[in-house]
C-alpha cells in the first residue's frame, strides 16, 4: 500500500482521493469498530464519522499509510468510547417496547381514550338536563370530592337537605342513562 496524497497539490479530484482513502481503510476500521459495537448501522455511523475526522484533519494527509491507519484505529476506538460512555448516561429503550408498554395499562390505550371521551360527551349533554343546584352539588361532590356536610356549609343549606338533593339527582341520572339505553338499543 501507498502513502494517500491528499495535499491541495495533488493532481487527484477530492472525491477521488476520499474514494481511495474509503476503500483503502473501511473493511478494516468497521472490524475494528464492530468488535466494540454490536449494532451494526452504529458500527457504520462511527466509520464514517472516523472518515470525516480524517478529512477534517491537518496532520492526517502529511502521514504514511501505516501511520495513517494507526490514527484512523486510534480514532475509532475513541469514538467506540464515546458511544459506550453516551450509552451507559442514556440507556436507549428500544421503540418496539415503549409502544408495547404505552398501551399495557388499557386505561390510556386508544380505544378506552375515545370511549371516555364519548361517555364525558354524553355526561355533559344528560347534565344540561339537570338544574343549577343539582349539577353544583354533583361537581362538589364528585369534582371536588367534598362530603355532604361541607357540601352543605359552602351552600348555606342543612346536610340532610343535600344529601336528599344528592340522592334524587343520582337517582334521576341514572333513570336518564336507562332511558338513553332503551332508547338506543330500539
Amino acid at each position: 500500500m501507498h502513502q494517500l496524497n491528499l495535499s491541495p497539490q495533488s493532481n487527484v479530484s477530492g472525491a477521488a482521493l476520499i474514494d481511495e482513502l474509503y476503500r483503502q481503510h473501511a473493511r478494516t476500521i468497521l472490524r475494528l469498530v464492530r468488535r466494540q459495537i454490536s449494532s451494526l448501522e452504529d458500527a457504520e455511523d462511527i466509520m464514517l464519522e472516523v472518515f470525516i475526522a480524517a478529512l477534517q484533519s491537518e496532520t492526517f494527509l502529511k502521514l504514511h499509510n501505516n501511520e495513517q491507519q494507526a490514527w484512523l484505529n486510534r480514532v475509532a476506538l475513541n469514538k467506540c468510547f464515546d458511544y459506550h460512555r453516551i450509552a451507559t448516561r442514556r440507556p436507549v429503550v428500544p421503540l418496539d417496547l415503549v409502544i408495547t408498554n404505552l398501551y399495557d395499562d388499557d386505561e390510556h390505550g386508544p380505544d378506552n381514550v375515545a370511549v371516555q371521551q364519548e361517555e364525558y360527551r354524553v355526561l355533559q349533554q344528560h347534565l344540561t338536563s339537570l338544574t343549577d343546584q343539582q349539577r353544583e352539588i354533583l361537581r362538589c361532590k364528585f369534582g371536588h370530592n367534598m362530603s355532604s356536610p361541607e357540601i352543605a356549609r359552602h351552600l348555606n343549606k342543612s346536610d340532610g337537605a343535600i344529601r336528599m338533593i344528592l340522592a334524587r339527582t343520582i337517582k334521576l341520572l341514572r333513570e336518564i342513562y336507562r332511558k338513553d339505553d332503551e332508547r338506543r338499543g330500539s
